[in-house]
């Protein structure tokens, strides 16, 4: 199958991209035999297809009107008004625009506002429009008050995972332990430390997704250990919640998160939760670490013998 192609031969008309360039050129063109007004640019075109293509070569042909962008639910598509087939949505130049038919990137740098291309304008910017399919256009600059419709930017997906973060509204751990905070531990006696009540908040895993523009971003979080500061220069890392401590367990040690104070004092437990969040989309991944911290307050004391 022979492919088809379009070489598309530039007529110079009164409309010129010294002016102000429109979505689509709003001036009457008056062409001659053969050639079509071109809608994006206001210039009379000849089209010719090659061999394969319907009609005969020569065949002037009315350019087909642009297709608009995806909806909002998914990522905006560039589809070219010319071949009707989808293209880049960026290229070196600049983000592909469906109303112009182009990719468009603000000109740098930015012409002096007495340059034409402004056309008496003081606000808005002068942007380049490129159409690699039209051969001999070269880059036309255009003034425009705002940035030209077109398909957007993706949004940052690392800010789409921070808002996907925000959304799981983590927390750090109940803090579980013997001997009581309410009471007094033993000097020599076993600690038992685990997360009481683990929640998907508080442990989870968690999944959240955010969206933005029709692009979407999931983020998954799970606590991968906590650290355990006794008070008293010494650090237990547990890589699971703990066991939780009942009275049938007697003087055991702990099997999986535990200690033994060897000196009597008031002590803090700082218990910290060190969650990992790993995202993607956006052909992206990435990973968010976050540490939150709950304490419990122990006293220990020493067993005194009695003697008459």
């Amino acid at each position: 199958m022979l492919k088809r192609c379009l070489l598309f031969l530039m007529v110079a008309t009164s409309a010129s991209f010294s002016t102000a360039l429109p979505a689509y050129a709003t001036d009457a063109v008056t062409c001659p035999p053969g050639q079509v007004p071109n809608r994006q640019t206001g210039v009379c075109v000849i089209v010719v297809t090659g061999p394969g293509a319907p009609g005969t070569p020569g065949t002037s042909v009315t350019p087909v009107t642009p297709v608009t962008s995806g909806s909002p639910a998914s990522p905006q598509k560039c589809v070219s008004p010319y071949s009707r087939k989808k293209v880049p949505c960026k290229d070196g130049v600049g983000w592909y625009s469906n109303a112009l038919g182009c990719y468009v990137s603000p000109t740098h740098p930015q012409p002096p506002k007495s340059d034409s291309v402004w056309s008496g304008h003081t606000a808005g910017a002068i942007y380049d429009c490129y159409t690699p399919e039209i051969i001999g256009t070269g880059i036309l600059p255009f003034w425009s008050a705002t940035s030209p419709a077109g398909p957007a930017a993706p949004p940052d997906p690392a800010q789409l995972a921070q808002q996907a973060l925000s959304l799981m509204r983590l927390k750090a751990i109940t803090v579980g332990i013997v001997p009581d905070p309410s009471g007094v531990g033993l000097v020599g006696m076993p600690n038992w430390m685990w997360v009481t009540n683990p929640t998907a908040n508080t442990w989870g895993p968690l999944t959240r997704s955010a969206s933005a523009a029709g692009w979407t971003v999931t983020a998954k979080a799970q606590v991968s250990k906590v650290t355990w500061n006794m008070g008293d220069g010494q650090v237990v890392v547990c890589n699971g919640p703990g066991t939780r401590y009942q009275d049938s367990y007697g003087k055991q040690q702990s099997p999986d998160c535990g200690h033994t104070y060897t000196r009597q004092g008031a002590y803090t437990v700082r218990a910290t939760s060190h969650w990992v969040i790993t995202w993607a989309g956006i052909g992206q991944t990435g990973t968010i670490p976050m540490d939150l911290t709950n304490t419990a307050a122990l006293t220990i004391g020493e067993a005194q013998v009695l003697r008459q």
